[in-house]
């Protein structure tokens, strides 16, 4: 079995969810390795993402640890395969591996909900306005990285026009419309562009208005990627200092009841877009 190159966000999970059935299982990975008759290093590999590892394989290793949830192996072997190269791939010595693992998580979701209260949600920015929220990174980004995150981020949103485009919720704070990153013009351009793309039928975007009280407190972005079953689901959080990726079942019990708090505090499509209407009105 060939050594991966490195391993990818998804190759990282795959290995995560079969060490999780193996611990339930009881196994430990010597025993593991007996039953599918090869060294204790090759489930190791594998629980690492070290290793490509085969759908075949998988299902076998969900037999050995008496996994009779059908859709979750299912949904496991088809994660399986080598290293296989994505658009993102382009930027590996140029951005952090984070928002790689970003890119990559989007493009496999199923679904994908954020909820912001400062900046606007990445997929739905303008070039003009990330261009000047990045402007405002602590440290300075330098010009020319600063382009490098801007065409990144706008091919990040391929994912809401492809054929079959991702279904997107942007849960909105009404700070973050009101914000100004880089000027009224600017401002006034991305709040008409909010609007445009909440015209997409698989486009929602709700705001939670200023006075609204149980607001649950949520200063950084929060992404919930679903995968095809709940169990594979991904919190991601917009961290200082990088992107961090959630999948315990404990945290993501805990980010669906945030995201279905803020949910519950939103205006309704129809006042949102009236909101956000009027604040663009009055840059």
């Amino acid at each position: 079995m060939p050594p991966a190159l490195t391993a990818t966000l998804r190759q990282q999970r795959l290995g995560s969810e079969l060490r999780k059935l193996r611990e339930r299982a009881g196994l430990s990975s010597t025993a593991a390795a007996a039953l599918l008759g090869g060294p204790q290093a090759r489930i190791s590999n594998i629980e690492a993402g070290r290793y490509a590892v085969s759908a075949d394989r998988v299902r076998a290793l969900a037999h050995n640890y008496s996994c009779a949830d059908e859709a979750y192996v299912d949904a496991l072997a088809a994660m399986t395969g080598g290293r296989k190269r994505g658009w993102w791939d382009e930027y590996r010595d140029t951005l952090p591996s984070g928002l790689l693992d970003l890119a990559e998580l989007e493009n496999h979701a199923v679904a994908l909900g954020v909820a912001v209260t400062v900046h606007m949600p990445g997929l739905l920015q303008t070039p003009e306005h990330a261009r000047a929220t990045m402007r405002e990174a602590v440290p300075p980004l330098r010009p020319y990285e600063i382009e490098h995150r801007v065409s990144y981020r706008v091919k990040r949103q391929a994912v809401l026009f492809e054929d079959t485009p991702t279904p997107y919720t942007a849960i909105v704070h009404e700070a973050a419309l009101r914000m100004g990153f880089g000027g009224p013009d600017i401002t006034r351009a991305q709040l008409r562009h909010l609007l445009e793309m909440s015209d997409q039928p698989t486009i929602t975007v709700l705001v939670i208005p200023f006075g609204q009280t149980g607001f649950p407190a949520a200063g950084q972005p929060i992404t919930l990627a679903a995968g095809p079953v709940s169990k594979l689901d991904t919190v991601v959080l917009d961290t200082d200092h990088g992107c961090e990726f959630l999948d315990a079942e404990a945290q993501l019990d805990r980010y669906r009841s945030v995201l279905d708090r803020m949910k519950s505090s939103a205006l309704p499509e129809p006042k949102s877009r009236d909101l956000i209407h009027h604040i663009a009105g009055n840059q």
